[in-house]
């Protein structure tokens, strides 16, 4: 039998450890470095960011699935999951409502409050710093920072359950929270609804800044 603590509620799968904090903030560095034209000491702030530490925690959510983790259970009279061909379209919001819902989250997952970076972003920065940033086509080959603060944009009624993409069925969701989570509801794996926390704002913008350079 599934104890109370086991099954008590909780913002997220996992708490990020401090390694990806501080992968942010090397980034984050990188790019304000760029900005100033010191190519090659953005180009060493990139390679720091890619930290290894970061890897085996990502794959513990990311990866074949830990029931001391997810904490699956039965949840009666769950939405069951929808033919694709019965599931709402389109699957994801358009570009312009991206933007407006990463922006209302304050760049941040709203389930663990990782910072995030859009997948535009990445390959602008990897365009300019193709050998700082790895991008291989297997996550063992790919920048650890990079895939593990990947902005994801998570359905809370899953998208296979009949959820919609509009704006309040949508949250900012890192790649660990989202991929963990995968289609389940919150009550099946004991997550609180991410739009009842507080949104953390801060100076943190996604290193949108790079693309405007």
């Amino acid at each position: 039998m599934l104890s109370d603590d086991f099954l008590a509620p909780r913002r997220c799968l996992a708490e990020p450890i401090p390694e990806v904090f501080e992968a942010a903030r090397l980034l984050n560095a990188a790019v304000d470095t760029h900005l100033t034209g010191a190519r090659n000491a953005a180009a060493a702030l990139i390679r720091q960011a890619d930290i290894d530490a970061i890897t085996p925690w990502r794959h513990s959510i990311m990866g074949d699935v830990d029931l001391e983790i997810t904490r699956f259970r039965e949840v009666e009279g769950a939405p069951p999951s929808l033919p694709k061909a019965d599931r709402v379209q389109p699957r994801m919001p358009a570009v312009a409502e991206k933007r407006v819902i990463a922006e209302r989250d304050g760049w941040r997952c709203r389930f663990c409050g990782m910072p995030v970076i859009e997948e535009r972003v990445r390959r602008a920065m990897r365009k300019a710093y193709p050998e700082a940033l790895r991008w291989g086509k297997r996550n063992a080959e790919r920048h650890a920072a990079f895939l593990c603060l990947w902005l994801q944009y998570d359905h809370v009624l899953p998208h296979s359950r009949g959820g919609d993409s509009s704006p309040e069925n949508m949250v900012v969701a890192c790649a660990p929270c989202n991929f963990g989570r995968g289609e389940w509801m919150f009550e099946e794996v004991g997550l609180i609804d991410p739009r009842t926390v507080p949104i953390q704002h801060s100076s943190w913008d996604g290193l949108e800044r790079f693309l405007k350079a």
